[in-house]
């Protein structure tokens, strides 16, 4: 579908639902935008809407993530789906179904972020409706929009800002990509206004302040300002909410949940279920193992030198086939990862490594290998602490999408995977190009 068509959004109120449960607002053409934002109850349905839109099987349910860890070097493609192969194999197309889903789901999210900014901001206050509840909305969607315009520009560079709602099929046509700084300068942006309106408190399953904090944090290791990325990181470490639970398996095994180990996840039900689970579980167990771990990943994760306890994120089967054990509950109800403790943990190791901290680095990197049951590095100085870290993400974020966003953001691409550098981003959906003579394909796709 045209990432125009995909973007237009018309957000409804559900008027009969649960109040304990996440909800979507589905988009009918036929009821006038106005209609429906229009008091507090509305909104917050907006914005639950919109969580289920970042939850979405084509963001991070499943495709986006898979995007990020089949394109590294963990994962062999073992399945039907030839799609999915081209990734592992760094030989994706135009025409590839992924990438053409992924746009239309991360643009749908930033669409709904953008009704919620425009429409949330003009409503009156009311006894039930506060300035406090309206800022809280607000800092969710302006959270949810930076990280989708991040995700964004990781996988394809710069692309198009689109900051207010879609209403028709013209709403965005011609409107060309903006460069890769532009992009990231609207990520900070909405960051810093999720900041200022975001409430404190620490909520694993909504935006918070922290949560920005953290989001941030990573921000700034990407734009390798190490100052600011270690100054965001504090202020998440130094939070007692977060914690690095042992061994590494507490945060998911046993259908754990919210766990002190998480910053940010987002949860599905028996009624809205992750279809992640189907793609890592082999048929023995109802799924269809379209990829599996590869035999470099299982002897390093395997190996208790190396990866200590995170060995159980692996299993085999009966005839020995390997399968990513992560994803497995049935029915599909898997927390979707997207900010952990660990992650903040070696962001700032990997932060005060560039700044030859070493003693600070080694600390954090530590902290992550002890948990994993591991004895502490014996890296030293800069470039073999960085290395270390390096290897520590891969194994510490084997089935999240990292491995293939570090090797980029680190330039380390092409030495790991000999791939071009121009391969770094995945090409436009060519049905965005066809819909769209403005847009312009990334120059190893030409």
């Amino acid at each position: 579908m045209k990432h125009i068509k995909n973007s237009i959004l018309v957000l409804v109120t559900i008027l009969t639902v649960s109040c304990t449960k996440f909800l979507d607002v589905e988009p009918k053409l036929s009821i006038s935008d106005e209609n429906t934002i229009n008091n507090g109850a509305s909104a917050e349905t907006a914005v639950r809407g919109l969580y289920r839109g970042l939850a979405d099987n084509s963001y991070y349910g499943t495709t986006f993530q898979a995007i990020g860890y089949l394109s590294g070097d963990n994962i062999e493609w073992t399945g039907s789906q030839a799609i999915a192969g081209q990734f592992v194999n760094h030989e994706v197309r135009p025409d590839n179904g992924f990438i053409a889903s992924v746009w239309a789901a991360i643009y749908s999210t930033v669409n709904r972020a953008n009704h919620i900014i425009e429409k949330v901001a003009a409503l009156p206050l009311e006894p039930t409706f506060t300035q406090q509840k309206k800022d809280q909305l607000l800092g969710e969607a302006y959270f949810i929009r930076a990280l989708a315009y991040f995700d964004l520009n990781r996988v394809w560079g710069g692309v198009p800002i689109y900051l207010t709602p879609t209403l028709s099929v013209n709403d965005n046509r011609g409107k060309p990509r903006s460069t890769t700084a532009e992009v990231y300068a609207q990520v900070l942006s909405d960051l810093q206004q999720a900041e200022a309106l975001l409430p404190d408190g620490t909520n694993r399953l909504r935006a918070t302040k922290k949560t920005a904090w953290a989001l941030l944090s990573r921000y700034y290791l990407y734009q390798k300002d190490w100052t600011n990325a270690i100054a965001y990181a504090d202020k998440v470490i130094s939070d007692v909410s977060y914690v690095l639970i042992k061994p590494y398996s507490s945060f998911y095994a046993n259908n754990a949940v919210n766990t002190q180990e998480s910053i940010f996840e987002l949860s599905y039900s028996a009624t809205n279920t992750n279809s992640h689970r189907g793609n890592w579980q082999p048929p023995q167990n109802g799924g269809t193992r379209q990829w599996a771990p590869n035999t470099a990943f299982l002897s390093l994760v395997r190996d208790p030198l190396k990866g200590g306890n995170r060995a159980a994120m692996v299993s085999s089967t009966a005839d020995g086939r390997w399968y990513g054990n992560v994803y497995y509950r049935s029915p599909a109800t898997d927390p979707a990862y997207i900010l952990r403790i660990a992650e903040i943990r070696l962001i700032r190791a990997e932060a005060f490594a560039e700044k030859e901290e070493d003693e600070k680095a080694l600390a954090d990197l530590d902290a992550v290998r002890d948990r994993a049951g591991l004895e502490p590095s014996t890296a030293n100085g800069r470039e073999e602490i960085l290395l270390a870290i390096e290897n520590e993400r891969r194994l510490e974020f084997a089935f999240e999408p990292h491995r293939w966003f570090d090797l980029v953001r680190t330039n380390r691409a092409a030495a790991v995977l000999g791939i071009n550098a121009n391969r770094y981003v995945l090409p436009l959906p060519v049905d965005q190009l066809n819909a769209d003579k403005a847009l312009e394909q990334n120059t190893a796709y030409k």
